[in-house]
């Protein structure tokens, strides 16, 4: 039996119209997400991640966030090689068969140069950036400001723990030493034309040689923090910092000094003779060491860098 050309027309079109009705729903896409660390598990901001469908060849790219987060959606299934980049740092590439939402992280380390990535076309804009919203280069910024140094945050990042500790025991120190400034009289023995007259008992000497040897192993171990915290290049000191700095000229020295003419003058109490030469300056020397090392605690300390009490 024949049928009409109307009838044979009609159903063609019906059998069409199903297909496009049935492809749409066989079609289906996929999310790959995940996190990019470093070595040490920090979280990697604005690393480039990009996921190349090793069938077609096509490459997908994304940034991550600021906690190091990226995300790539409308993937087709298949088998991806997937990498990332940020600075010096990458992460190599990395097979990835996606047949469903997948979380990949990846983990970036210092490399010499990314010629063993694969090649890749120019950046694709993110579906689901707002094609209307200014990028950083609009604004004028260059991509080598703009490009993530994770090894420049983590030394800012040791820098700025190690110099808390070092302001922190700055002002712990403060204490012997006032301790030791005022017992000093009290160790000091009273004499005249190079006598002694009166001699300082051994509870006080003892008291005063206690505080001026703590105060002295304190010094130093604050001290420490900040010689061996690592060095930001071109960073210039302003402000309070600059006479902080200026004044340890004064007060380092004079740590050196204290306690080596204070035992000089030990010395010559016990042996009968009332402190003279150099030794006699140990009291003056002790002051002016103290008058700097507190003027320079106050110079960072007050007002406006008391936060780094603070927790972060």
């Amino acid at each position: 039996m024949f049928q009409s050309p109307g009838r044979v027309v009609k159903a063609i079109c019906v059998v069409l119209f199903s297909g496009s009705l049935i492809a749409p729903a066989n079609a289906q896409s996929y999310t790959l997400s995940g996190k990019i660390t470093d070595s040490a598990a920090h979280p990697v901001p604005s690393a480039t991640v990009s996921a190349k469908n090793m069938a077609t060849g096509k490459t997908y790219t994304a940034q991550a966030n600021s906690e190091g987060v990226y995300s790539i959606s409308d993937l087709a299934a298949g088998d991806y090689q997937v990498w990332a980049v940020a600075g010096q740092l990458q992460a190599p590439p990395i097979k990835v068969t996606l047949a469903a939402a997948q979380t990949t992280d990846l983990t970036v380390s210092p490399a010499p140069s990314t010629a063993n990535l694969p090649n890749a076309p120019p950046q694709q804009q993110n579906p689901q950036q707002n094609p209307a919203s200014p990028s950083l280069s609009d604004l004028g910024f260059t991509p080598q400001e703009t490009q993530a140094n994770t090894r420049l945050q983590s030394t800012l990042a040791r820098r700025t723990e190690m110099l808390k500790i070092h302001q922190r025991l700055g002002i712990i120190t403060t204490i012997p030493m006032a301790a030791a400034v005022f017992t000093g009289p009290m160790a000091k023995a009273k004499g005249k034309n190079g006598q002694i007259i009166k001699e300082p008992t051994d509870a006080n000497l003892d008291f005063h040689a206690a505080v001026g040897g703590l105060t002295t192993a304190l010094y130093f171990t604050t001290a420490s923090y900040a010689i061996f915290a690592p060095r930001i290049p071109n960073n210039p000191k302003h402000g309070g910092i600059r006479w902080h700095e200026a004044l340890a000229w004064v007060h380092g020295p004079g740590m050196v000094l204290t306690p080596v003419l204070g035992y000089m003058a030990y010395k010559q109490e016990n042996s009968g003779e009332k402190p003279h030469g150099i030794a006699a300056q140990h009291g003056t020397v002790a002051y002016v060491t103290a008058i700097a090392y507190g003027t320079a605690i106050v110079a960072v300390s007050w007002p406006i860098h008391i936060k780094f009490w603070e927790k972060k």
